[in-house]
């Protein structure tokens, strides 16, 4: 008996192959048919909105996910039949934290910054503010310049820098604190009683660093950038977790390690029982 798995994935540049590198033959079906095994228990986590998930899932040919987290975290449905339902157990969890009141505050205190320029409106959400930066930007310094304003205000929230790199633009969402893409996979997790042992997440990009520094076991595909890279490494030593993070590398399977390769590397690491499921 084939014991379950959560299989979390980020979508741009993670599952889907819209960066510079090559994406390996055959690799997307392989993950289908990984995830058609009804012990998988598949859900996107991604910073797109549902709209723009469903674009990419029909543009791509993706499987239908059971469960999908998106707006970075800030909003979370469950697939029922070929509806999706919001989780509101998720609403209300993070609603605790700032709700309208908060976002048009932070909206407003972060209105003059010279370094932010807001996203257009359909980017924004219920629980998010999306800015562009520049991408030469110092991230370290803008999040520690931002949070002190947040804290004289004396709002909790999570500050998400990272680079896309297509279109040379710096991205930075504003959260709630307990709204990232940990904390919805950490739900999920709680809400489908499964431990570390039965999750695998994977990323790319800096909105994914808190989940791959985490104690969820994660692999980071090979396409990522090589600054996150480093920085999920030095991350995941500092919090003691170098154990539940692997790098896809490539040549495994006679495939390259960049998006969904670089997933199933991950999950042949994890999880050498599934490996029969990926194989031809």
């Amino acid at each position: 008996m084939i014991q379950p798995l959560l299989l979390c994935t980020d979508l741009d540049r993670t599952l889907i192959p819209n960066g510079t590198e090559p994406e390996s033959p055959e690799a997307r079906d392989r993950f289908r048919r990984l995830v058609a095994n009804p012990a998988i228990t598949l859900a996107y986590v991604s910073g797109r909105d549902l709209g723009l998930v469903e674009s990419g899932i029909t543009h791509y040919a993706l499987p239908r996910p059971d469960y999908l987290v998106g707006d970075v975290g800030t909003s979370l449905y469950m697939r029922v039949a070929d509806d999706w339902q919001p989780v509101e157990d998720w609403a209300t969890e993070i609603s605790e934290h700032w709700g309208e009141e908060g976002r048009a505050r932070i909206r407003e205190l972060f209105a003059e910054h010279p370094a932010l320029r807001p996203q257009e409106p359909e980017k924004q959400g219920r629980f998010k503010l999306s800015y562009y930066t520049a991408t030469d930007i110092d991230p370290d310094r803008l999040r520690s310049e931002l949070s002190a304003i947040l804290s004289d205000a004396a709002i909790p929230a999570s500050l998400i820098w990272s680079l896309d790199e297509l279109a040379d633009l710096g991205l930075l969402d504003v959260l709630p604190e307990q709204a990232t893409k940990f904390h919805a996979v950490d739900f999920l997790m709680r809400r489908l009683d499964l431990d570390h042992q039965a999750t695998l997440f994977a990323g790319d990009s800096g909105n994914d660093l808190e989940v791959l520094t985490s104690h969820i076991p994660s692999v980071l595909v090979a396409n990522a950038h090589p600054g996150i890279r480093q920085e999920a490494l030095a991350g995941s030593k500092e919090h003691g977790f170098e154990d539940r993070l692997y790098c896809a590398s490539g040549d495994w399977e006679g495939m390259n390690g960049n998006y969904s390769a670089g997933i199933l590397e991950g999950v042949g690491h994890f999880r050498p029982d599934l490996i029969p499921l990926m194989t031809p």
